[in-house]
Formats: C-alpha cells, structure tokens, sequence
C-alpha cells in the first residue's frame, strides 16, 4: 500500500494505493453510493459514502481509479487553507 500528498494548485491531493485484485467497472462505478455492496462483502455500504459526503463537505473532490488485477488509486482533494485567512 502506498499514501502519497501533495500540493496543487491551492488543493492538496491524497492518494492510497495498491497493487491488490483490482475492481470491476461496474463496482467501482457505484463504490461511492450509500448502501452499496459487493456480493459477499461484509459492513453497511457507508463507509465510502461518508466519506464522499464529507470530503464534499469542505470543498473536496473523492474518485477511484482501478483495473483488474492491478490494483486501485482512491484519490481526493481538499482546499488548501492560509493560516492568514480569517475566520
């Protein structure tokens, strides 16, 4: 597994990754949808979407980019914030 950030363009981008199985299309096309689940796979299917809803929440972007056997890249961006800025 690999985390990488870094800064752009006044938003930071986080990425995990891994070089797991991968995910189908059609999985990871709805991964980000409240009570989704894989066939099998254990929990509510809420995870992902909290976390969708909050990175939102404070101006971010959340994707997920994956092949088959290769792996998959969650990413998200959040707004950079200067401590000068003022409340």
């Amino acid at each position: 597994m690999t985390l990488r950030a870094e800064p752009r363009d006044g938003e930071v981008l986080v990425q995990v990754s891994d070089s797991g199985e991968g995910m189908a299309e059609e999985v990871a096309s709805h991964i980000f949808d409240r009570f989704y689940k894989e066939k099998g796979s254990k929990g509510l299917g809420l995870g992902l979407a909290i976390t969708k809803a909050l990175v939102e929440a404070h101006g971010g972007r959340i994707w997920v980019e994956t092949a088959l056997s290769k792996g998959t890249t969650f990413s998200f961006t959040l707004p950079l914030v200067s401590s000068n800025t003022q409340s």
